[in-house]
């Protein structure tokens, strides 16, 4: 049957997580008993979402294993496979993540596969898919996203006066062609003299005048990070402020960190990530810089397009998803859902319908909360007041 179906998503509790965010945005109790970090909306095998049938609750990962051209239609089916090629999000930071970049489609593919063939390989890659991702600011949200002009960052070092530094400052001086001088410099800092490396560094942007955002950033990060050459590598980066609504692009190869904020995420459904530094984790440094592309991001803010009134999307070049804003204001009448193939629309504000439920009603959404829409389905609307974001594949 084809029909509209009520999604509830799976809240994961890593450290870097919020208390307040996510329970406050679905109406819980606030602040949560322990660090709400994202909310999973998809049917990725690692935490798959779970819809409300006519026989009750099933896994979305079921009910697409089952059906997988009803649910995904046969487009999807031909080009990704029997799976939702997409993850949706709510991802909220109270506290630094890594360092992080992810290889491309052809990359993850071969260096998967190398992996799987040899035993003793380090475990790098859970899959063989890339995962270039978008995020779009549901707060305002500090992030640091892809490399900014290297003499801007020649300058921040070289201002800390840091004697032992001058090699990474000459490299970047370089130009673009130092950067990967640079990172491996500072990845591959010995371990021994780390420490008393950042606390060099925290040292000097403390008693800076006038102090930038630079060095509140390294003081910030090696508070949570202490001893950690990511502190550093950080400060090569865009550090950008997302006001709600702006969105940043990371696709592969870019090297980025989420600081804080609350936002919506959207990715190519793998779980395939190289670390490069503010992480207890392991840091494969070669692996990293055989992934990681050493080009300027000018411009890291991803500007949104206007597609009807109301109803905005970010252009990205994948086709494995696209994101779409509506908002729904007293006036506005029922609108057809962006969008084919399988759809989750996730609430943020307000009372919206998607027509029609299995039972022959709309799905309500309201924040914090979804709903699945079946490729079989077809056009679906939605009327209401508020804003929801929807999730499909961009094929």
């Amino acid at each position: 049957m084809a029909a509209v179906f009520p999604l509830r998503g799976v809240v994961r509790p890593y450290a870097w997580g919020s208390r307040t965010s996510i329970a406050e945005l679905q109406g819980r109790p606030s602040p949560s008993e322990t660090p709400e970090a994202e909310l999973w909306l998809g049917a990725h095998p690692g935490d798959p979402s779970t819809v409300t049938g006519p026989d009750g609750p099933v896994s979305l990962a079921t009910l697409i294993e089952d059906d997988p051209k009803g649910q995904l239609g046969a487009d999807v089916v031909d080009e990704f496979g029997a799976r939702l090629p997409y993850l949706m999000k709510v991802l909220a930071a109270a506290a630094p993540l890594s360092l992080q970049a992810h290889p491309d489609a052809d990359y993850a593919k071969r260096a998967y596969a190398a992996q799987e063939a040899d035993p003793e390989a380090p475990r790098n890659y859970t899959d063989a898919h890339h995962k270039p991702e978008m995020l779009v600011a549901l707060t305002p949200f500090d992030a640091l996203c892809g490399f900014r002009a290297p003499d801007v960052s020649a300058a921040l070092l070289a201002d800390l006066n840091i004697p032992r530094l001058a090699p990474v400052v000459a490299a970047l001086r370089a130009g673009p062609a130092g950067l990967r001088d640079a990172v491996r410099a500072l990845l591959t800092w010995p371990a021994a003299d780390r420490p008393a490396l950042i606390d060099e560094v925290v040292a000097a942007a403390r008693s800076a005048v006038p102090a930038t955002r630079g060095h509140e950033l390294a003081i910030d990060l090696a508070g949570h990070y202490p001893g950690d050459p990511g502190v550093l590598v950080a400060l090569l980066l865009n550090h950008v402020r997302l006001a709600p609504g702006e969105a940043i692009w990371m696709p592969a190869g870019n090297l980025h960190a989420y600081l804080r904020g609350t936002g919506i995420e959207i990715m190519a459904a793998s779980d395939n990530v190289l670390r490069g530094g503010l992480t207890p984790k392991r840091v494969d440094v070669e692996e990293l810089l055989r992934v990681l592309r050493f080009e300027v991001l000018d411009d890291p803010i991803l500007p949104a397009t206007e597609v009807a009134p109301g109803v905005r999307t970010w252009q990205v070049p994948v086709r494995e998803f696209a994101l779409y804003r509506m908002t729904l204001t007293p006036t506005t009448p029922p609108l057809r859902l962006p969008g084919t193939g399988p759809r989750i629309v996730l609430g943020t504000r307000g009372d919206v319908f998607v027509a029609e439920a299995i039972d022959g009603t709309p799905a309500e959404v309201v924040p914090g909360t979804a709903a699945y829409v079946p490729a079989q389905t077809g056009p679906a609307t939605v009327a209401g007041v508020g804003e929801i974001f929807v999730a499909c594949p961009a094929t």
